[in-house]
């Protein structure tokens, strides 16, 4: 059986670490000292890092954990990350005989020109492209690359664990909530993620049925998201990116405090 657990970090980062018996997988490890301690108390021995994208918190501490584990490390090639011994840009499947696990790779490009996610065991490891009722800001990518990742994204099964890398979920909620104010599964993820964070508890993973039912960036074909996109933008939207685009573009004012 695979666990897979949660690693806080840093004021908002989840590290994945996925392992069975004795030995362990390093999803985005933006800081070696969880990790080596997790490690230590679980007397787990890591066998490759999986990168979703160079940003530091997810990559700052993979050269610590090569320093004392020798170990693959999968992710996007590079300059900035040397230590990226098998580049990945999707469609790659990777095979772990130390656990009961096989990952297929999705190029994820959007929050940055080459993100990519891993896929199995009915779980996505989509770091910054899709969290809990948000996605990631669009750093490099065009919101027509975004569209098209989430797409790739909704092609994946309902039961779908989505395992994203920061607990923004609150916070999502408050602008979902100014989208589509009469979505009553909406305001019932609203109470259950207030009870977890009370109960500080990680309100992820997520399902990607959930995230359907709820996350305005999946939704830019719902009729309540249109209109509220267009009411925002001042003008009719008409197609599915123009719709994400705008939605993106009033997430990321509010962010700002516009």
């Amino acid at each position: 059986m695979l666990h897979i657990v949660p690693l806080p970090a840093f004021d908002d980062n989840y590290i994945w670490i996925i392992h069975h018996d004795r030995h362990a997988v390093i999803v985005d490890p933006g800081d070696a000292a969880p990790v080596l301690g997790y490690l230590r108390a679980q007397s787990l021995t890591p066998v490759a890092v999986l990168a979703t994208h160079h940003h530091g918190d997810h990559t700052g501490g993979v050269a610590d954990l090569l320093a004392r584990f020798p170990m693959p490390v999968y992710g996007p090639p590079r300059p900035s990350l040397p230590e990226i011994s098998h580049p990945l840009t999707g469609g790659e499947r990777i095979d772990f005989p130390e656990l009961p696990l096989s990952l297929d790779t999705l190029a994820l490009p959007g929050h940055t020109r080459d993100h990519v996610g891993y896929y199995g065991a009915n779980s996505l490891f989509c770091g910054d492209t899709l969290f809990s009722c948000g996605c990631g800001r669009l750093f490099e990518g065009t919101p027509a690359q975004m569209v098209t990742s989430l797409h790739r994204i909704l092609r994946l099964p309902d039961d779908t664990r989505i395992y994203c890398a920061h607990e923004y979920t609150l916070e999502n909620l408050r602008f979902a909530n100014r989208v589509e104010p009469g979505n009553l599964a909406l305001a019932a993820r609203t109470q259950e993620a207030q009870a977890q964070r009370q109960a500080r508890q990680p309100t992820v993973p997520t399902t990607l049925g959930m995230e359907r039912r709820t996350n305005p960036f999946l939704r830019f074909r719902e009729a309540a998201v249109i209109a509220a996109a267009s009411r925002h933008a001042g003008r009719p939207l008409t197609d599915e990116v123009a719709t994400f685009a705008e939605t993106r573009r009033w997430k990321d004012e509010i962010d700002r405090g516009l």
